[in-house]
C-alpha cells in the first residue's frame, strides 16, 4: 500500500542500515518499540534489514513508566534477554531503555551495536537523517569534535541566562553520533557529547527549550524556563516557576543522590532539526547545548557505568561556546571560520 513518505522512509531506512550502521548478511538486527509509539519506522527496518540479509526482528511491547532503570519493571522477561544476544539494537521507544540495566550491558558486550533513536518517527527520521548530506555532516562533526578535545578548559552561555564553565578530561572520549558500525552506545547523527571533568563543573543552566525524564517528567518544549544551580557538578538549587518545582519534586522523589550529578554535555548540531517535544531531536537542534544527569554511559566515561535510577536532560537554545576563552559558537551561530563555512554546505 502507497503511503505518505514511504519512499523517503525506504531510503533513509537504507542509508541508516547500509552506510551507517554498515550491517552484514547473516547479522541480527533487533528493533525495539513501545506501543505509544508509530510503529510505521520499525516496521520499514526490518523490511530493509532483511532485504540486505539481516535476521530482522520487531520487539513491540507494553509502554513502560519513566525511563532508564524506571523501565525495568514493565518489560517482559524475554524483550530483558534478546537485547543482549543481537549484532544491531535499533532503540525507537518513546520511553527510553537507554540507561537501564540491560542497556548498560548491551553496550559494554563487544558485540551490540545499540542505535538509539527513540521516539523518531517517518518525518523525524527523515529529516534528521535521510535528508542531511552525510559526508558533509561528518566534517563538520569531526571538526568540532577535534577542536573541543583541544580544549582544556569551557564556557557555556546563553541570552537565558546560562553561564557554566568547565573543564575537559582528556582521557575521557567525545562522541560524535554518526558512524554505527562499531559495537556500543550510538545515539542520532547531529550531536557530539562527553562527560566534563565533574568537579570543576560550575555555574547556572538555563534551560529553556525542552526538559525530559520520562513518565511524568516528560514535559517537552518549555513554557517557562528551568534554572539549575551547580557546584562542583552537582545541582545544588532549582529556579524558576511551577516547572522548575516540578522537577524539584521528581528529582527528591526518586530518593538517589546519583540523579543531582551531571553526566554530560553535548553540541546540537543537526541542520535540520526542530524543537517540537522529541527529546532524541530536540537535543540536536542547531546552535543549542545539552545536559544530562543522572545515570552516565560508560561511554562517556571509557569505563564503568555510574548508575542512578533514571536520567534526565534539557536543553539550552542559541548558546555561545568557548574554547579556552577562543569563541566558536555566538547565540546559536558557529563563528569559527571552518565550521562556519562548513555549516553554509549544510544550510545554516
Amino acid at each position: 500500500m502507497a503511503k505518505k513518505m514511504g519512499m523517503e522512509l525506504t531510503k533513509t531506512v537504507y542509508k541508516l542500515l547500509k552506510d551507517m550502521a554498515k550491517v552484514k548478511p547473516g547479522e541480527s538486527v533487533l528493533v525495539t518499540q513501545d506501543s505509544i509509539g508509530d510503529v510505521s519506522v520499525g516496521e520499514e527496518i526490518v523490511k530493509v534489514a532483511d532485504a540486505l540479509g539481516c535476521k530482522a526482528m520487531l520487539a513491540w511491547h507494553s509502554t513502560p513508566k519513566g525511563y532508564g532503570a524506571l523501565t525495568m519493571d514493565y518489560l517482559p522477561d524475554p524483550l530483558k534477554a534478546c537485547v543482549i544476544e543481537t549484532d544491531v539494537w535499533i532503540e525507537l521507544n518513546d520511553q527510553w531503555l537507554l540507561y537501564s540495566p540491560i542497556w548498560d550491558k548491551a553496550v559494554t558486550n563487544g558485540r551490540t551495536r545499540q542505535i538509539m533513536l527513540g521516539g523518531l518517527g517517518i518525518e523525524r527520521i527523515y529529516r534528521n537523517i535521510g535528508a542531511v548530506d552525510i559526508k558533509i555532516q561528518e566534517e563538520f562533526q569531526t571538526l568540532l569534535t577535534n577542536l573541543t578535545k583541544e580544549a582544556k578548559n569551557m564556557r557555556i552561555t546563553n541570552e537565558a541566562g546560562t553561564d557554566i564553565s568547565f573543564e575537559n578530561d582528556p582521557s575521557r572520549p567525545i562522541n560524535s553520533e554518526i558512524d554505527y558500525s562499531k559495537p556500543g552506545a550510538h545515539f542520532l547523527l547531529g550531536q557530539i557529547g562527553w562527560a566534563p571533568k565533574e568537579e570543576t563543573i560550575n555555574g547556572k543552566i538555563v534551560v529553556d527549550g525542552a526538559l525530559s525524564g520520562g513518565g511524568d517528567l516528560d514535559l517537552g518544549v518549555l513554557s517557562e524556563s528551568i534554572t539549575y544551580i551547580v557546584e562542583k557538578g552537582r545541582i545544588v538549587e532549582f529556579k524558576g516557576g511551577k516547572l522548575a518545582k516540578k522537577v524539584k519534586e521528581y528529582f527528591e522523589s526518586l530518593d538517589d543522590p546519583n540523579m543531582y550529578l551531571a553526566a554530560h554535555v553535548c553540541y546540537g548540531c543537526s541542520p535540520n532539526a526542530k524543537l517540537e517535544g522529541c527529546t532524541t531531536e530536540d537535543e540536536r537542534v542547531w546552535g543549542s547545548t545539552e545536559w544530562g544527569f543522572g545515570h552516565q554511559g560508560p561511554n562517556y566515561t571509557g569505563g564503568e557505568p555510574r548508575i542512578a535510577k533514571s536520567h534526565v536532560d534539557g536543553i539550552s537554545l542559541e548558546c555561545s561556546v568557548w574554547l579556552d576563552d577562543v569563541q566558536i559558537l555566538d547565540k546559536g551561530k558557529f563563528i569559527h571560520t571552518e565550521l562556519k563555512e562548513l555549516a553554509k554546505k549544510l544550510g545554516k
